[in-house]
C-alpha cells in the first residue's frame, strides 16, 4: 500500500500542474480565462503561487481538511487545486486504514470505494472529497448530511421522552476472550477512566446483576458481560487458538442457505429484553480469513438485535480490540471490521471504535456515543 500511495503522488502532481497551466498558461504571463477578475492573479504569479506545484502538494499534505477548505476559499485557483479529485483520492489512500472509528452515518460503500481507489486513473464521476469528509472522524461533526423527514421527527420525539436514569448494556464477543489482555478486568481496575460505582439493582437469572460504571463524573450506566462459557474453557481455547461452543446461543443450520442460524438461550433472552443497547467486542488482532467465523459473528449479532427482544432503535457499539498498541500488534482497520460484520445491513444505529485494552484508548469515545444514542443527555 505504501508503494501504491507513493506512486500515486506523481498522478496528483500531474493534475495540479494541469490546473496551474490552465489558470496561468505555460509562460505564466497570459491571463487565463478561468481566473476570477477579483482575484489577485492577473496574468502573473506572485507570492505563494510562484512556488512549484510539488511544493504546493507537499504543503497541502500537512494541512487538516478544515484548513484545506479555508485555503480553497482564497481564490479560484486554490479552489480548483483543493477540489481536485486526485488530491482527495490520495488522502483516502493514505488515511483510510488509520481512522479509529466509523458509524452508520459515515460508512462508505466499501466495495465501490475500494474499486475506485484501485484504479490508476481518477474517475471524474466520483466525489472523493465528499467520501473523505463524510468518513473522516475529525470531519463528521462538520459534514451536515441531509436527514430524511422521519429521522428529524424521531429525533424530536426522543428529546421529549424522559431518559433512562441508568441505561444498561449487554457486552459480548470474541474480543472478551481471545486476547492476551482482559478488557473486563482492565475496565474494573481503571477508576481514573471508568469508576465502578457498584452492582446494578436488577438481577438476571444465570447472568448476575452487572456492573455499574460512572462516565464523566455524573452519568451512571450498567454492563452485563456475557461470556461464551466458563473461565477454564475460555482460557484453554485462547491458548490453543480455537473457537469454543458458545452457551449464549442455540445454533442450527438454515436448510435453504446452509448458513448458521442462532437463537438465544432463555437467560440471554431476558438480558436482551432488559437492556438499552449492546457492546460487541471484536478481535481486531487477526485477519478474518475464515468465512465461517465471519458468518458466525454476524449471525450472533443479529440474534442479539432481533426485534423480538426489543426495538431496532437500540444502538450497537463494536469495540475493535487489540491487547496493546504498536508494530508488534497489528490492527485490522475499523472500516474493514464494519465491512466484515456487514453492519450496514443492520437497522440499528451502530459504531465501530478502535480500542486498546492495555490503555483503554478509544473506550470513552465509544461509551460517549453509546450513551447519547441510548438517550442520555451529556
Amino acid at each position: 500500500m505504501a508503494a501504491k500511495i507513493h506512486s500515486f503522488e506523481s498522478v496528483v502532481i500531474g493534475h495540479l500542474s494541469n490546473i496551474k497551466e490552465r489558470f496561468f498558461g505555460v509562460k505564466r504571463t497570459e491571463v487565463a480565462q478561468d481566473v476570477d477578475c477579483n482575484s489577485t492573479h492577473r496574468g502573473y504569479l506572485s507570492g505563494f503561487d510562484t512556488l512549484p506545484v510539488e511544493i504546493h502538494f507537499l504543503i497541502m499534505t500537512f494541512l487538516s481538511p478544515q484548513d484545506l477548505c479555508r485555503l480553497g476559499g482564497t481564490s479560484q485557483y486554490w479552489r480548483a487545486l483543493v477540489r481536485d479529485p486526485s488530491l482527495w483520492k490520495y488522502f483516502l489512500l493514505r488515511d483510510l486504514s488509520l481512522w479509529s472509528s466509523v458509524d452508520h452515518l459515515s460508512m462508505p460503500d466499501m466495495e465501490s470505494l475500494e474499486r475506485a481507489l484501485s484504479q490508476s486513473s481518477v474517475s471524474e464521476s466520483r466525489d472523493f472529497m465528499a467520501d473523505y469528509l463524510r468518513t473522516c472522524p475529525a470531519c463528521r461533526g462538520l459534514w451536515h448530511q441531509s436527514r430524511p423527514a422521519y429521522e428529524t421527527v424521531t429525533s424530536f420525539l426522543k428529546s421529549m421522552v424522559v431518559t433512562v436514569a441508568e441505561p444498561r448494556f449487554a457486552m459480548f464477543g470474541p474480543g472478551l476472550e481471545q486476547l492476551e489482555a482482559c478488557l473486563v478486568l482492565k475496565m474494573l481496575n481503571s477508576p481514573d477512566i471508568l469508576p465502578v460505582t457498584g452492582a446494578s439493582q436488577r438481577q438476571i437469572s444465570g447472568i448476575g446483576s452487572g456492573i455499574t460504571f460512572m462516565y464523566g463524573g455524573q452519568h451512571k450506566f450498567s454492563i452485563f458481560t456475557l461470556h461464551s462459557t466458563n473461565r477454564a474453557e475460555r482460557e484453554r481455547a485462547r491458548l490453543e487458538q480455537v473457537d469454543v461452543q458458545s452457551r449464549l446461543f442455540i445454533q442450527r443450520e438454515d436448510e435453504a442457505s446452509g448458513r448458521p442460524v442462532f437463537g438465544l438461550a432463555p437467560n440471554v433472552q431476558e438480558v436482551c429484553q432488559a437492556v438499552e443497547g449492546f457492546i460487541f467486542a471484536s478481535n481486531a488482532e487477526r485477519e478474518r480469513g475464515c468465512s465461517e467465523a465471519k458468518e458466525r459473528e454476524l449471525a450472533q449479532i443479529r440474534a442479539m438485535l432481533d426485534p423480538e427482544w426489543g426495538p431496532p432503535s437500540r444502538p450497537l457499539l463494536v469495540l475493535s480490540c487489540t491487547s496493546r498498541e504498536g508494530p508488534d500488534c497489528p490492527r485490522v482497520p475499523c472500516l474493514k471490521v464494519a465491512q466484515w460484520l456487514k453492519l450496514s445491513l443492520l437497522p440499528n444505529p451502530w459504531m465501530v471504535q478502535d480500542t486498546v485494552v492495555e490503555t483503554l484508548s478509544g473506550l470513552l469515545d465509544g461509551i460517549q456515543w453509546l450513551l447519547r444514542q441510548s438517550g442520555t443527555r451529556l
